[in-house]
C-alpha cells in the first residue's frame, strides 16, 4: 500500500509579503523621531534643572545625607583652691547618638542596645523611628558601655564626645563647688555664680560620611572650640576637708540636724572653708533632698544670741559710758524691762564688763544697752554688717533680719542686746568679728583669692577692739563659758550662742542652736572661725559643749596648716588610761 506524501509547504517570499511590501506612513516616522527629540529635551531640560537652575538645592539634599557638621565641644574652665589644686574639672566622656534614616537593628540587637543603654526597648523604637537625622540614645557613658555598644554593629549609631563634670573633693567641698546640668550649665554654686566665666563656646567641623557613618573626609574649615577659662577660689581645699569633717563627726556625735563652719582669713577677708552637713556628692546626685542642696552657712538666718552681747560692750567701751574695770550690778540675777523680765542662767551680785563678756550676763549686757539710743545700737549693728546682704559672688547669701530703730520698743533694744529679734547668717556672724580681729575694722569677705590688701571700713577704735579681744580670750578660757575652744599653742578669742529656735509665733522650749564664733591667735588674729550646729538632740545644747570643741580642732589645724607660730607655751600632758600598760603623751 502506498502511503501519501505529504503536500509540499508553501514557500514564503518574503520580499513579496504584503505586510512588508506595504509603505510605512510618513508620519509614523516622524512621530518616532518627535517622541525622541522630546525625550532628550526633557532630559536635558531635567539637567539643566538639576545643575543649574536649582543646583544650591540638590547640592544641599546632598549635603543633607552626607555631609554632617560635628560638635567640638568646649571643655569648661577647671575651680582651683588658693594653693591649685582642682576643685572641679572636665573629663571627656562618650555619648551615644543615632541617625534615625540609617537606623537598621534585628529584635536581638535593639534588645541588646536597650538594655546596655538602660532604658526600655519601647522607648529606643521611639527615638530610632522618623526621619530625624540625629537622636540621643545616653548621654555620658562610660567607656566599656560604648566598647559593648560598638560591639553589637548595629547600622546608624555613633559616637560624640562630651564633657563630663567630675568633682574630686566629694561632700566635702559640694556647697562651694556647687554642680553643672548634663548640658554643661552652672546650677549652683560657683558654677552658677560663674557661668560665663567657666563656660566656653563650641566649635564645629564639617565632614563627609560614607553610609555606614565613616567619615571619608573634612569639608570646609574648622571652628575651633575656645574653652572656658579658669577660676581659682579662695579656698583651701586641707582647711574645708578638716573643717567638714570635724563638723560631721559634731552632727553625727550630738545627735543634731544640721551644722556649717565658716572660717575666714582675718587679713584678706578671704572665705578659707565653708562646710555645711548634711551634704552630698557633686557628681551623684540621684535622690537628692533640699535638706543635703542647702548651703546654710549663707542661705539660713538665726537668731545668733550671746554672741551678739561683745558689740554691746564695744560701744558702750567705744562712747565712754565704761571701761573695762566698771561694776555692773547684776544681782539678784535678773533685771526688769518693761514687758520682759531678763535672767540670768547662773546669777551674780555684780560684774565687771570684762566679766558680763566672760560669763555670758544677760543683765549686765541690757544694763549696758539700755543706756544708749536705739538709734546708736541700730548703727552699730548695721555698720557691723547686719540686716544687709554680703557683697559676695556666690548665689544664696542672705540680708538677714534688723529692723528700723524707729520701731524699737525698750523690751526689743533690750533682748536684741543679747542676741534674739535680730537674726543673720553664719557667714555674717564671722565677717562681723573681723572687726575685733582686724582692730575696729569691717572688711568684705570673698570667695575668690585676693593678690591685694583689702581695705575695710572702720565701726570702733583699735583700742577698744584690743579691750573686747581680751574679753574675749578670758570668755573662752578658764571661768569663761567655752573653755573647751582652748587650742593647743595658740591664744583663742572667741563667744558662745545658744539660742532657742524661733517656730510660729513662739520659741520653742527643747530645741536650740549652738553657736561659737572667736578667732586666733588674740594678739595678732590670722583666723576667724564660725560654728553653728542646729538641733542638738542628746541632752547637751550649749555652745561651749558643742561648737567651742569644733572651733578648737579647726583652729588648731588650719593655724599650723598656715605655718603660723605659736604664742603660747605648749605643755606636755601624760594621760593614763586605766587598764592601759602605755603612757600617752599629747
Amino acid at each position: 500500500m502506498k502511503t501519501p506524501q505529504s503536500a509540499p509547504s508553501r514557500a514564503l517570499n518574503y520580499a513579496t509579503s504584503p505586510l512588508l511590501a506595504s509603505k510605512t506612513p510618513p508620519w509614523r516616522s516622524r512621530f518616532v523621531v518627535v517622541l525622541l527629540a522630546l525625550a532628550f529635551l526633557v532630559l536635558l531640560g531635567r539637567a539643566l534643572f538639576v545643575q543649574v537652575l536649582e543646583a544650591d538645592f540638590f547640592v544641599a539634599q546632598g549635603a543633607k545625607r552626607h555631609v554632617h557638621e560635628l560638635p567640638l565641644p568646649a571643655s569648661r574652665g577647671r575651680i582651683l583652691d588658693r594653693h591649685g589644686v582642682v576643685l572641679a574639672a572636665s573629663v571627656q566622656v562618650p555619648s551615644v547618638v543615632a541617625n534615625p534614616r540609617e537606623f537598621q537593628a534585628d529584635v536581638a540587637q535593639r534588645k541588646a542596645l536597650a538594655a546596655l543603654l538602660q532604658m526600655p526597648t519601647a522607648e529606643l523604637e521611639q527615638r530610632t523611628d522618623g526621619r530625624a537625622a540625629f537622636a540621643w540614645l545616653r548621654r555620658q557613658v562610660d567607656d566599656a558601655t560604648w566598647q559593648q555598644v560598638q560591639a553589637l554593629g548595629v547600622e546608624g549609631v555613633y559616637r560624640v564626645n562630651e564633657f563630663r563634670r567630675v568633682y574630686p573633693d566629694g561632700d566635702a567641698a559640694a556647697h562651694i563647688v556647687g554642680f553643672t546640668g548634663i548640658d554643661g550649665t552652672g546650677q549652683e554654686g560657683v558654677e552658677l555664680a560663674l557661668q560665663a566665666q567657666l563656660q566656653g563656646q563650641d566649635g564645629s567641623r564639617r565632614v563627609v560620611r560614607d553610609r555606614l557613618g565613616r567619615i571619608v573626609e573634612d569639608v570646609g574649615s574648622h571652628v575651633e572650640p575656645q574653652h572656658g577659662r579658669d577660676v581659682t577660689l579662695s579656698i583651701d581645699s586641707k582647711v574645708q576637708f578638716f573643717a567638714w569633717q570635724r563638723l560631721r563627726d559634731a552632727v553625727e556625735q550630738h545627735g543634731a540636724k544640721a551644722g556649717s563652719a565658716v572660717v575666714l582669713d582675718a587679713r584678706s577677708g578671704e572665705i578659707l572653708a565653708l562646710a555645711n552637713v548634711p551634704s552630698f556628692n557633686p557628681g551623684q546626685r540621684q535622690n537628692l533632698s533640699g535638706e543635703q542642696l542647702r548651703n546654710r552657712a549663707l542661705t539660713d538666718i538665726f537668731e545668733p544670741g550671746s554672741t551678739m552681747k561683745p558689740f554691746v560692750a564695744a560701744w558702750a567701751l567705744e562712747t565712754g559710758r565704761v571701761t573695762p574695770e566698771t561694776v555692773l550690778q547684776t544681782a539678784p540675777g535678773s533685771v526688769y524691762v518693761p514687758g520682759l523680765q531678763v535672767r540670768d542662767a547662773h546669777p551674780y551680785a555684780s560684774l565687771t564688763v570684762s566679766g558680763v563678756i566672760q560669763k555670758s550676763s544677760n543683765v549686765g549686757t541690757v544694763r549696758m544697752a539700755m543706756q544708749m539710743s536705739p538709734r546708736e545700737m541700730w548703727e552699730l549693728y548695721s555698720q557691723a554688717g547686719f540686716g544687709q546682704k554680703p557683697q559676695i559672688d556666690f548665689p544664696g547669701a542672705v540680708t538677714g533680719k534688723l529692723r528700723p530703730w524707729k520701731t524699737w520698743r525698750p523690751v526689743e533694744q533690750a533682748t536684741m542686746s543679747y542676741g534674739y529679734g535680730v537674726s543673720a547668717s553664719l557667714l555674717q556672724m564671722a565677717r562681723s568679728y573681723t572687726v575685733f580681729a582686724r582692730d575696729g575694722e569691717l572688711i568684705p569677705v570673698t570667695m575668690l583669692k585676693r593678690e591685694q590688701p583689702v581695705q575695710g571700713m572702720q565701726v570702733i577704735s583699735p583700742k577698744t577692739a584690743r579691750q573686747v579681744r581680751e574679753m574675749l580670750r578670758a570668755a573662752a578660757g578658764p571661768g569663761g563659758t567655752a573653755p573647751k575652744a582652748q587650742a593647743l599653742g595658740y591664744s583663742v578669742g572667741g563667744k558662745t550662742g545658744t539660742a532657742r529656735k524661733h517656730e510660729g509665733r513662739g520659741y520653742v522650749s527643747n530645741r536650740y542652736r549652738a553657736w561659737f564664733v572667736g578667732f586666733a591667735p588674740v594678739s595678732d588674729p590670722r583666723i576667724i572661725v564660725a560654728v553653728m550646729v542646729d538641733e542638738p538632740s542628746k541632752g547637751v545644747y550649749y555652745g561651749g559643749e558643742i561648737a567651742a570643741p569644733v572651733f578648737s580642732q579647726v583652729v588648731q589645724q588650719t593655724l599650723r596648716m598656715m605655718n603660723v607660730p605659736t604664742d603660747i607655751e605648749v605643755r606636755p600632758q601624760i594621760v593614763v588610761q586605766p587598764g592601759a600598760a602605755e603612757v600617752e603623751s599629747f
